[in-house]
């Protein structure tokens, strides 16, 4: 019997040599795929969905990019993971992240070629990470003690973050918007509390940032719109009991007047239901479910802002923002935690209205109203916006801040080389294309801008031979520029994350041998 019966029929293995092969190639195409978006004048991509609506997504954040693919390649799927990694834990650099695993990969499939083993390529890989991180660690700077450096420092991150984006057009306002937005958190890392509205209509420059909190609903007829020293109930609960349901109800009666009885008693029902909510002193209520127009009518009688229907995302944070918790039963009012404002009013964004709170309970809130032309537009500015808002409120953690433009790739790549001199053995050709893949950052910069990346790398390389070099890649002037004239600056915490996730995905599947892909499962032909 021969022995290589192991695996069901169309189960297959790859072994050695080929497993490899398939792995870089899958993900090498996957680096590929975002090169293009990398740097300021990185290029975007339009997804299309298969499904009903045939969705079409605009965007150049890598993340969203590789998220919307369905991939078969395994290699190419710990990539898109990691690119998700960097997008929940710092929120840029997503693009970077796959990027220099791509390269890692490219360089390491040349060292295999070589017959390098590859448990010596991942331990020279180790020791060149520990060493690029170390040389990063060296360079920062630290500005939290002096207010006015920090929050200039601030914006040129949100500049830098922004650049690469749609918003790069109007990046003064929006790093002032997202700078004035992360301030406002002091220090939390909770972007819960920053609301981002978007409003079709205006351009991207109209729009603004508003303190408090901004309900997308309108205020019910014969109601209040204005109220001060607001208390408001938010609530979950059904508020259409005032009619009997006709559908599904079997109710045997011998006239018409008990149908009336019956409707009758179930008023009775919603207005001590009403006024049981009147109980709680309030004088707004606002219900995820819809009110109906008896409840509604005697919400208006008791001078009480009944809103309905409030969409579950805008309630969670409403309930979040103004300090009251939800709830559903109304019949002990001194448990119910009421939310508290100092004025609620509507205010017209557009050709819409809203209803704004503002001087609420959570003083960090603020509410970012985006305007734009076009759905796609709104989307890709949140998307944008998002990034840089998560970037801030990281590096008002952790304060430590690099340049940008290339510059932290040189100082990790001069480093490593330095290193490698000194190491003996194989382990040192390893440490040497790691210092080539990190330089793939700053090539493609400057691919992606059109300009003679060779020609700028050489250049940039003898530049960074003097001590406290601060030159990298400029690609508005298409020249070597110097990074703190143009303000050019990336919060610390990204690059470490972006070399760390890169250096443990290229190892993952670098260590990669055989790859069994297992049989598909059949469905049974049922007679």
């Amino acid at each position: 019997m021969a022995i290589d019966r192991i695996f069901k029929d169309e189960a297959s293995e790859e072994k050695g040599e080929r497993a490899r092969m398939s792995s870089f190639v899958g993900a090498m195409a996957i680096a590929e795929l975002v090169k293009t978006t990398l740097g300021p004048k990185g290029m975007d991509k339009i997804l299309q969905s298969t499904g009903r609506g045939r969705e079409v997504t605009v965007t150049n954040d890598g993340a969203t990019i590789l998220k919307s693919l369905h991939i078969d390649n395994p290699a190419a799927k710990v990539l898109v993971d990691i690119s998700k990694v960097q997008d929940d834990e710092v929120g840029d650099g997503t693009t970077s992240v796959v990027v220099l695993a791509g390269e890692l990969l490219r360089e390491a499939e040349k060292l295999v070629a070589a017959k390098i083993h590859p448990m010596t390529i991942i331990a020279g890989f180790r020791m060149a990470a520990e060493c690029a991180r170390n040389a990063l660690v060296e360079k920062v700077v630290d500005n939290k003690g002096d207010a006015e450096k920090f929050r200039s420092d601030l914006m040129n991150i949100a500049r830098t973050t922004l650049s690469s984006k749609i918003l790069s057009q109007d990046k003064e306002h929006f790093a002032k918007l997202a700078v004035d937005a992360v301030m406002r958190l002091k220090g939390s890392t909770n972007l819960e509390s920053v609301q981002i509205i978007k409003k079709p209509g205006g351009s991207l420059i109209d729009s603004f940032l508003d303190e408090g909190f901004i309900l997308d609903k309108k205020i019910g007829l014969g109601q209040p719109k204005r109220i001060e020293n607001a208390k408001i109930l938010v609530a979950n609960t059904a508020m259409d009991t005032d009619k009997v349901k006709i559908y599904g109800a079997r109710v045997r009666v011998d006239s018409m007047s008990k149908v009336a009885e019956i409707e009758g008693a179930e008023k009775e029902k919603m207005k001590e239901k009403v006024n049981k909510i009147i109980g709680h002193g309030i004088n707004c209520f606002v219900n995820r479910q819809l009110i109906y127009n008896f409840p509604e009518e005697l919400f208006a009688d008791a001078g009480i802002l009944a809103i309905e229907h409030a969409d579950f995302d805008g309630i969670e944070r409403l309930a979040l923002v103004t300090g009251g918790e939800i709830a559903s039963t109304f019949d002990n009012p001194e448990s119910v935690k009421l939310g508290q404002c100092d004025l609620i009013e509507e205010i017209m964004i557009g050709e819409d209205k809203l209803i704004k709170f503002s001087g609420v309970a959570m003083g960090q809130a603020c509410t970012i109203v985006l305007r734009g032309a076009s759905h796609h537009v709104l989307d890709e500015a949140e998307r944008s916006l998002h990034d840089a808002l998560c970037v801030l409120s990281q590096t008002i953690n952790d304060s430590r801040v690099l340049l940008g433009g290339g510059w932290p790739e040189m100082i990790m790549a001069k480093e490593i080389d330095a290193l490698a001199r000194k190491t003996p053995g194989k382990k040192s050709l390893a440490m040497e294309a790691f210092s080539r893949a990190l330089l793939a950052i700053p090539t493609t910069i400057a691919d992606n801008a059109g300009l003679d990346s060779a020609e700028l790398i050489s250049q940039l390389r003898a530049e960074h031979q003097n001590e406290g070099c601060t030159a990298g890649i400029d690609v508005i002037s298409g020249s070597v520029g110097d990074m703190i004239e143009r303000g050019i600056s990336e919060a610390f915490k990204v690059k470490q994350a972006v070399l760390l996730s890169a250096t443990e995905a290229a190892e993952m599947i670098l260590r990669v041998d055989e790859i069994i892909t297992c049989a598909p499962r059949r469905r049974e032909d049922r007679m």
